[in-house]
């Protein structure tokens, strides 16, 4: 039986458990000449982390080109990569065999289902690792039929939605928090949208420390331990925020918050 699952050095991440826990062996490249040296008769797959699209030596185009001239069956783990809407079909238009995408993040739905989209004799394997059949890998990753339903009516809500007024709703969200941020002397706010993987307007908020003895972790922890309890991301030198899990209105209050915690300094 085939075991072995080919991917990008640059594409290891703490979730590839999930293909551990079949039983193969992860088999690591950095190049085009690596990649295609290290398939074999035992390859089964090769795997690719859109979240890492940029960061590889081998782009999504490239990496599927590869797999399809040598026959390797190809999946492309999109968890976070919607928004755009157009993702749900762009990676199987453009060759890859499976593609994945979380029931939450961008599509706002049940947190442990999803969607694996592709060629329909994957799609049929992936199955039999499902209920009703208890003795497989899938166990201990059941979805309930509740979630399926949910699974459902979530996509079916979600390419209903009116996607530019969404993206209007969170860059007017994100620019009111900024201006809060960036009235305080000594504060930094730059608005981003990243490439891929949570591709939505994004705010990061760092300090001048000549002018400011606020450091990131401070404010994170301030904001934390306040009411309501406001969570953020980022890392030591900065401090992360987005808006498109929040209610409208909420926005309001996290530009609140961090205007007064960094006035209080």
């Amino acid at each position: 039986m085939k075991d072995e699952v080919l991917m990008q050095k640059s594409h290891r991440i703490g979730y590839d458990h999930a293909l551990r826990n079949c039983g193969v062996k992860i088999v690591l490249a950095e190049t085009r000449k690596e990649l295609e040296k290290a398939i074999n008769d035992k390859t089964a797959m090769m795997w690719f982390f859109n979240g890492n699209n940029f960061v590889g030596e081998v782009r999504d185009e490239e990496f599927v080109e590869i797999a399809q001239k040598h026959g390797i069956p190809s999946f492309n783990d999109c968890a976070a990569d919607v928004p755009p809407v157009e993702n749900l079909w762009k990676h199987t238009d453009m060759g890859f065999d499976l593609v994945c995408f979380s029931g939450g993040k961008g599509l706002r739905g049940p947190q442990s289902a999803g969607l694996l989209i592709g060629k329909k004799k994957y799609i049929d394997a992936a199955r039999l690792h499902a209920p009703p059949r208890g003795n497989t890998v899938g166990r201990g990753m059941k979805v309930n039929k509740e979630e399926i339903l949910g699974m459902l009516a979530t996509v079916e809500a979600y390419l209903s939605n009116d996607h530019e007024k969404e993206w209007k709703l969170w860059e007017n969200q994100i620019q009111l928090i900024h201006d809060a941020a960036a009235s305080v002397p000594g504060v930094k706010a730059e608005i981003h949208v990243p490439d891929v993987a949570n591709h939505v307007p994004s705010l990061r908020i760092s300090f001048d420390p000549d002018k400011t003895k606020m450091t990131p972790d401070e404010l994170r922890q301030k904001l934390r331990e306040g009411h309501p309890s406001i969570e953020t991301v980022g890392g030591e030198d900065s401090v992360g925020i987005t808006t498109w899990m929040m209610q409208p209105g909420q926005e309001r209050i996290v530009a609140r918050r961090i205007r007064e915690i960094l006035e209080a300094g």
